[in-house]
């Protein structure tokens, strides 16, 4: 099987996996839901060709309750020092040479990391991220390199060494 038909076969079945979670499996609907996802996974194959980047399904599904934590995490941490004012806070820039070229992985990473706890992508600055962060002191670059190890081992990028 070519690479775009498996790439077809899977992202069909997870529009119609995500239109019966939301609608539900009624005879009706559910007709409506193959037209949908049929045209969904014309739509995503038109604008997202299928390129070497390979999903790891049990990885990213590992990395779910992780990205779920952290999101949590950052949302707290924030709370708390905005409404602690014992809690130092000195707000800088730290710039992360990322291992992810320009493009679908790298927005991902950009993306995810931007709900690390205390972390704001805002820039990108001679192939580097640059974050802002409430506190400098913090080891955010050690935490960011950590996310992209584990994201490269859920969507099959480029690794890190170590």
């Amino acid at each position: 099987m070519s690479a775009r038909a498996r790439a077809a076969w899977t992202r069909g079945a997870l529009f119609l996996a995500f239109w019966v979670a939301l609608i539900g499996l009624a005879a009706a609907d559910f007709a409506v839901g193959v037209v949908a996802a049929a045209a969904a996974t014309w739509t995503s194959l038109y604008l997202q060709p299928p390129g070497r980047e390979r999903v790891n399904l049990g990885a990213l599904c590992r990395f779910f309750p992780r990205f779920l934590g952290q999101s949590l995490l950052a949302g707290w941490d924030v709370a708390r020092r905005a409404f602690d004012p014992r809690l130092p806070l000195r707000p800088g820039f730290i710039s992360f040479a990322v291992v992810h070229p320009p493009g679908h992985l790298r927005n991902t990473f950009s993306t995810i990391t931007s709900l690390l706890p205390g972390a704001v992508p805002c820039g990108d600055e001679d192939g580097s991220l640059v974050y802002h962060c409430l506190d400098v002191g913090q080891p955010v670059a050690q935490q960011l390199a950590l996310e992209e190890k584990v994201l490269a081992q859920a969507l099959g990028g480029v690794r890190r060494d170590g």
